[in-house]
């Protein structure tokens, strides 16, 4: 019996494929790069098929590796970024680039052209902004599409398919036109907990009435791992698999990540998915909504099923210390050697002078907005205590006082999280940042939860596995592959002695906020 399962995961800059058994484990994995286009200020694009390629490419070399056959592959499914996929009513590429052309047919998740739009959609007060925090954030579908109808008119006109990254794989996979309830509820305004799901007034109010006429938007969303069909021939080939492989309604990556690390635990309330790559993406799940603001939900069935949703992040975290790298003097190219050396000096800079090393360096991570808990897609990074030293170790010291501001920027999260509700106290952690030690320790010292790393492989690639079993059969439903395959982590508890600092530092933080909002009040 075919008992191996597939899971695609693409990322910003790459697509990566994993093979699990069903018990959960990763046997094999394999990673490709797809390219990005900045084609202006504040604008990114990706080229769909490319990365269909790179996935493909991913999905051969993983199973390869795993010395498994074509046919002993029984379910697939794929996670993706939230970018948003522009396709023709024959399902040809259109390009959503300002400067032309038709290759550039996705725009990426991290793309802040639409921040007007976004701000238009706030303005209207729509009741489906109750489900996204209040407020309309230019990383959601609705912005996007509002800014390629009114700057790009063309395009607009031959569009006739859209999608959230990770529904358009499955529809090359599969041939299926569904989508997933984790894509439109997330970033669609789509309430799957209401008969009438899609709010119709709301997309005329904001001027795309005529949405449903290029979208090809089905009534109803697929909930995670449902069955979406057999591989098509001409996927299954280019995939190296067979038809008899299923094909499982996938989801957001960060969403996937939130299955892999939280799905199956007792108790769920107490314990927080955080996905930290790039940006970073914190998940609590609860089994009531809880709706606030500064936090994107409460969304219905999103990752797992009869379970509300609340999402916060960070809009930079991976990019910021990446940016702080290259800006300063002393950096470089942020490459995995360089944050290497960077911090292991700081690890002997911190033997010296402890948990006060550049105790009057203060920084704000707000360089590419703030998602959570302020809502403001506006808000603008601050560095407080510069010099002119301009050394190796000038450039540790700050990169150290941004890794504290990152791990105090979630303590802002969760704070805002337990006071409505939540009683969070175990940080899962999965992602890049887990390679980051001073990171690592940062989130348990200066939040004071426990914090827990996976140690059986990908979480999000094996939450994608998860949603790829219940298509297959393996398992009755998501919620019991979760429960079959999750895997064990590593914890870390916090550092009592970091307290006092760390605390001292969180008040320095939120005076910071209340400062910022004085001067662009004066301005």
């Amino acid at each position: 019996m075919a008992a191996h399962l597939c899971a695609v995961d693409v990322g910003t800059g790459s697509a990566r494929a994993g093979i699990f058994d069903q018990r959960g484990k990763l046997l094999a994995r394999a990673e490709f790069p797809i390219v990005m286009n900045r084609s202006a200020a504040g604008h990114c694009e990706h080229d769909s098929e490319d990365i269909w390629q790179a996935a493909c490419a991913a999905v051969r070399a993983a199973r390869v590796s795993a010395d498994v056959e074509p046919a002993d592959v029984a379910g697939i499914s794929f996670d993706a970024t939230c970018s948003t996929v522009f396709r023709g009513r024959r399902g040809e590429q259109v390009g959503v680039s300002p400067g032309g052309g038709d290759r550039w047919d996705t725009i990426v998740w991290l793309d802040h052209r639409a921040l007007a739009e976004a701000d238009e959609c706030t303005a209207t007060g729509h009741e489906v902004l109750g489900y996204a925090g209040g407020v309309m954030s230019p990383e959601m579908a609705t912005p996007k599409l509002m800014w390629v109808k009114r700057h790009l008119p063309e395009s607009w006109a031959r569009t006739g398919q859209l999608f959230d990254l990770a529904d358009f794989l499955c529809h090359k996979a599969s041939g299926s036109l569904a989508r997933s309830q984790c894509t439109l509820t997330a970033k669609w305004t789509y309430l799957a907990h209401e008969r009438e799901a899609w709010r119709h007034d709301f997309f005329a109010a904001v001027g795309l009435a005529d949405i449903f006429e290029h979208a090809a938007l089905p009534e109803r969303a697929s909930p995670v791992g449902t069955d979406l069909g057999p591989l098509t021939p001409a996927a299954a080939e280019a995939l190296g698999l067979t038809t008899a492989c299923r094909v499982g309604a996938g989801m957001i990556d960060a969403f996937a990540g939130a299955v892999g690390v939280i799905g199956g635990l007792p108790g769920i309330e107490r314990h927080l998915a955080l996905i930290a790559g790039t940006s970073s993406c914190v998940m609590a799940m609860s089994p009531e909504p809880r709706a606030f603001a500064g936090v994107w939900g409460p969304y219905f069935g999103a990752a797992l099923p009869g379970l509300w949703l609340s999402e916060g992040g960070q809009s930079a975290t991976g990019a910021l210390l990446d940016h702080i790298v290259r800006w300063h003097g002393a950096g470089g190219d942020p490459d995995a050697a360089l944050h290497r050396k960077i911090t292991e000096r700081i690890m002997q800079l911190r033997a010296d002078e402890g948990l006060d090393l550049a105790g009057r360096l203060h920084v704000l991570p707000d360089f590419h907005g703030n998602r959570s808990p302020l809502a403001d897609p506006h808000a603008l990074g601050v560095i407080s205590g510069l010099t002119l030293d301009s050394s190796f170790d000038s450039l540790c010291r700050l990169y150290w006082r941004a890794a504290v501001a990152i791990a105090l920027g979630l303590r802002h999260v969760l704070d805002a999280l337990n006071a409505n509700g939540y009683g969070i106290d175990t940080l899962h952690v999965t992602g890049g940042h887990t390679r980051n030690p001073l990171l690592m320790e940062l989130y348990a010292d200066a939040t004071g939860c426990t914090v827990v790393e996976p140690v059986g492989g990908d979480a999000v690639l094996l939450g994608t596995a998860m949603a790829a079993a219940a298509a297959a059969g393996l398992y009755p439903n998501l919620t019991e592959a979760c429960a079959a395959m999750r895997q064990e982590g590593r914890a870390r508890r916090p550092n009592p002695a970091a307290w006092p600092r760390f605390d001292r530092d969180y008040r320095v933080f939120l005076e910071m906020h209340r400062q910022r909002k004085a001067l662009d009040e004066l301005v």
